[in-house]
């Protein structure tokens, strides 16, 4: 390919023709190599210019480096004359520069010396800066090594770390020294092999240069290699078994925090130690053990100290510290509503009374009637107070709140009808206000009912320590009729006048607390239970335990039986959610997360596991005794229940005149009847022992006492009682006569057989009945005779025992008075060495 382009020169007017011919020549050369191989190689070959006549020229090939156009003009300013000869022995005539193209060239060599100045300039400015950033490396490079040094010979490093500090030390300052190497040594010389040195044998650990094969993977690989562990490991052990390598290091002593049991896997990880240390103690005691085995606190201790570790001893109780929260400050309460309980004696209008006070209430808010769904709502009275009833089924829950430490109720409102007056549940109402500590506003009922005696009423409780106001005394006393809603306004003010004289406050911007005052099960919503709160406001959503229940709150439905969102303090509600059903009397808290209420339910569940597997210990006379004496208490608490008046009245005038100036007999509860539920629960509530002379518990009292630990002692002579409690009073317990219960029967039918007697047929209920036993006839809960099986028989054949759910033949020794429906119950006596 040529191109022809004709230029008119300045200089005579002339064209030159510029012909661009091939300069370099090319061709194949055919390459053989071993195994009969060949390869074809391109072969290129070029021509060497020179500048003849006709214009054409060939240059010869110019050396790989570039020179500069300024670099060149000096040169050829400074030697003219060979170029002059040169030109005239190879007979070519150069063209002649213009004056434009000489100051041109002149122009641009003198901005070649300046650049050439200004990066010179800058060069040096360069140095300078990197010359004072390589001395603040320096610096800081020394003060981390002082630091690091001190802070090895405070600590007490391992030897390890030691020896493998100096190369990485040496690692990290090689990278520091190399940028001061140029400024230093200042311009480098030329190399060459004079100047030249062996390169350094890298040691062990330090950088190497990669060998073998220069792949992209080795290319590309820009972490140095580095020692294994493996390798850190063998040499380890190597200076472990020549003695002079870096040994373990000083153990940092913790303070080890331990419960009641903990597994051995948790103790090693607080002490920050290998679980297998703590198997191999163990083994060396004789005790094999796997890392998830449960020890006990005590030995936990011992195995915390060996190790050089203090130890600080936490109770599994912990759990529940914080849960009711802390005590509001003053300034932080605010007015709530009161909280009544309505009590009596069965058939004295207490149901009455209530409905009462509920439909004046209806009428005044709304036309229309309205369903109680819950055990507990508020009424409004015409000032705009409010009032919170609550509706307990019995006294067993009032008094499970108590023994629970919970003040649910403000102030009781005691109902006694004015024709029939005090009453034995009566005075058990009395004796439950007085044992939770609240005051008390009699309800004089039914005073509409021709025979009505209202001072009956109280000169009745005069012989039970409540004086009225009308004769003198500082307790409340209304006349109200149930039926025909007499003075029920009046007995409100009341109540709100005994809420004044309290001071009744709470604090409710904070998490609720509160009671549950009723639980149960319902189908298609679950677990329900009625809450009362005292403090803080119950909300949606909130996490609530209540005793070993939990959930989140669902649902919140008030008295009226509408949803709402959130209840404050005095407000009852039914709250949707738990788990399980809670017990009432349990008292409820909001936590603040899941966790917290499983660790709090998980430990209560424990806790109650234990107790039904120690029942009946709590509540003995033995440990009662022990208590007493431990904690230097005086009172001697009894609950007596007789089969007469003049027989509990007998007990209690000789169980008075016992003890001394440090002991004596106090009487929580006096009675007439059979042992109720309700004795249990106060004996439960203020730790007493219960009683019974000539009478017998019912089954739901047995189980009551066998749950609540509470001890039921049975009596048939008032001497054998006052000398017991006289021993028991005194600490000189001595070998007593204990009764196992063994089962009941009930009498069927009285067959009378010539040459027997009377022979009963009966049922078995409940246990077991055995030949040889002691039996009780028991008529209308009071014990009628008490003596031996002489004949048990199943069908035509004597048996040595017959279970429940059979029936078979009866007699008794000695006695013939058995009528259809009285109760047979089987025990055995056993005599028991007391011990102090």
């Amino acid at each position: 390919m040529s191109e022809t382009n004709e230029t008119e020169g300045k200089t005579g007017g002339r064209k030159m023709t510029l012909n661009l011919r091939r300069t370099v020549e090319s061709g194949h050369v055919r390459q053989s190599f071993s195994h009969g191989r060949s390869k074809s190689v391109l072969v290129e070959k070029k021509k060497r210019r020179s500048i003849g006549a006709g214009g054409a020229a060939d240059e010869a090939k110019e050396k790989p480096q570039a020179k500069s156009a300024a670099k060149e003009a000096p040169a050829k300013e400074a030697a003219p004359k060979p170029a002059a000869s040169k030109q005239r022995r190879s007979g070519v005539v150069l063209k002649q520069l213009s004056e434009e193209e000489k100051g041109a060239r002149a122009k641009a060599l003198a901005d070649a010396r300046v650049r050439e100045a200004e990066e010179r300039e800058r060069a040096k400015e360069d140095a300078a800066k990197e010359a004072a950033l390589a001395k603040q490396r320096a610096k800081e490079a020394a003060e981390e090594e002082a630091r690091q040094r001190e802070e090895q010979a405070r600590l007490a490093a391992e030897a390890e770390a030691e020896a493998a500090k100096p190369k990485s030390a040496a690692k990290a300052a090689e990278p520091a020294r190399r940028p001061m190497e140029p400024d230093q040594e200042g311009p480098k010389r030329q190399a060459d092999a004079r100047h030249k040195k062996a390169p350094a044998t890298p040691r062990r650990g330090e950088e190497r240069r990669v060998r073998g094969r220069l792949t992209i993977t080795n290319a590309l690989d820009e972490e140095q290699r580095q020692r294994s562990l493996a390798s850190l490991k063998r040499h380890r052990e190597r200076q472990k078994k020549q003695g002079t390598g870096p040994q373990t290091g000083q153990k940092i002593a913790r303070e080890v925090t331990i419960p009641d049991v903990i597994t051995i896997q948790e103790l090693a990880n607080r002490m920050a130690e290998r679980g297998v240390e703590i198997i191999k103690y163990l083994m060396k005691d004789g005790a094999m053990h796997k890392i998830t085995d449960v020890i006990d606190s005590d030995t936990a201790q011992l195995i915390a100290e060996e190790f050089g570790h203090t130890v600080r001893r936490v109770s599994e109780a912990d759990v529940e510290e914080g849960f009711i929260g802390e005590k509001d400050k003053e300034e932080d309460l605010v007015p709530r509503a009161p909280v009544v309980t309505i009590m009596g004696h069965v058939d004295h209008g207490k149901t009455s009374l209530l409905d009462a006070v509920r439909a004046a209430n209806v009428v005044s808010q709304e036309a229309g009637g309205i369903t109680q769904h819950i055990g507990a709502y508020q009424v409004t009275i015409p000032s705009g107070q409010k009032i919170t009833f609550i509706d307990t089924p019995g006294h067993a829950a009032f008094t499970a709140m108590r023994a629970r430490g919970a003040k649910v109720t403000d102030i009781v409102i005691l109902v006694v009808a004015a024709d029939d007056g005090v009453k034995p549940q009566t005075i058990e109402a009395i004796n439950h206000a007085k044992a939770a500590d609240v005051p008390i506003i009699i309800a004089i009922n039914k005073i509409d009912k021709p025979g009505a005696d209202p001072q009956r009423v109280r000169t009745e409780l005069l012989s039970h320590e409540i004086v009225v106001e009308s004769m003198g005394g500082d307790t409340l006393e209304i006349e109200v009729s149930a039926l025909k809603r007499t003075n029920l306004d009046a007995l409100l003010e009341a109540v709100v006048l005994q809420a004044e004289v309290l001071e009744l406050k709470a604090n409710p911007d904070r998490p609720a607390d509160g009671v549950i005052v009723e639980a149960k099960l319902e189908r298609g919503r679950g677990p329900v239970g009625t809450a009362l709160v005292q403090r803080g406001t119950l909300k949606l959503g909130d996490i609530i335990v209540a005793g070993s229940a939990w959930g989140r709150v669902r649902a919140l439905i008030n008295d009226l039986g509408d949803h709402t969102k959130e209840a404050g303090p005095s407000v009852p509600v039914e709250v949707l959610g738990f788990d399980t059903a809670p017990e009432a009397g349990d008292q409820f808290a909001v936590v603040e997360n899941e966790a917290r209420a499983r660790e709090i339910t998980e430990y209560r569940e424990r806790e109650r596991r234990k107790t039904l597997a120690v029942a009946g210990q709590r509540g003995s006379l033995e440990q009662l005794m022990n208590q007493l004496k431990e904690d230097g208490v005086k009172e001697f608490p009894l609950v007596i229940k007789g089969d007469v008046q003049g027989s509990v009245e007998a007990i209690s005038a000789a169980l008075g005149q016992l003890g001394d100036d440090e002991v004596r007999a106090r009487l929580v509860h006096v009675g007439v009847g059979g042992i109720t539920e309700s004795d249990i629960s106060l004996a439960s509530t203020s730790g007493a022992v219960v009683l019974g002379f000539n009478v017998r518990a019912n089954a739901q009292a047995r189980a009551a006492a066998e749950r609540d630990g509470v001890e039921v002692r049975y009596y048939a002579v008032i001497y054998d009682l006052v000398d017991d409690m006289r021993q028991a009073m005194s600490g000189l317990l001595s070998p007593t006569r204990r009764e196992t219960f063994l089962g009941n029967a009930d009498i069927l039918e009285v067959f009378n057989i010539s040459k027997v007697g009377k022979v009963a047929g009966c049922r078995v209920t409940e246990g077991k009945v055995e030949r040889g036993a002691h039996v009780r006839l028991i008529r209308d809960n009071v014990v009628i005779h008490e003596g031996e099986l002489s004949t048990l028989k199943r069908f035509k054949d004597e048996v040595k025992e017959v279970v429940a759910g059979q029936e078979c033949g009866m007699a008794f020794e000695g006695y013939q008075d058995m009528r259809e429906g009285d109760v047979i119950e089987c025990f055995q006596v056993e005599h028991v060495q007391r011990t102090l």
